[in-house]
């Protein structure tokens, strides 16, 4: 980067756009924070059965019957496991898919 600010539209008060000045500082700050690994974690919870957690990473992530029993057991003795890590936006379609079968995730990392 050449250290002059690069220019990107934000709204304004009156719903048009106005310029606003970016630092090269804050872009390069940003794509090393979406670069760094994030890790989907499910965690334990009152209401899915062990067999229906098992079921979800065995059909959803392509786990082994053995790979999935074993983060399954994780997220019911440890209360979470890590299931998946990577980019940032990968895994946000991972979260969204747990949400969908009814598990308890979150996305950690990018720090």
């Amino acid at each position: 980067m050449n250290g002059t600010p690069k220019r990107r539209r934000e709204p304004s008060q009156r719903g048009t756009l106005k310029d606003v000045s970016v630092a090269p500082e804050q872009i390069e700050e940003r794509q090393e924070l979406l670069s760094q690994p994030w890790r989907l974690v499910v965690w334990n919870d009152p209401v899915n059965l062990m067999t229906y957690v098992e079921y979800v990473f065995a059909s959803y992530f392509g786990f082994s019957e053995p790979k999935a029993h074993a983060l399954m057991m994780q997220v019911h003795t440890e209360g979470r496991a890590v299931v998946a890590e990577g980019g940032r936006e990968a895994l946000e379609v991972h979260l969204t898919a747990m949400h969908g079968f009814g598990l308890w995730a979150t996305l950690e990392g990018g720090r």
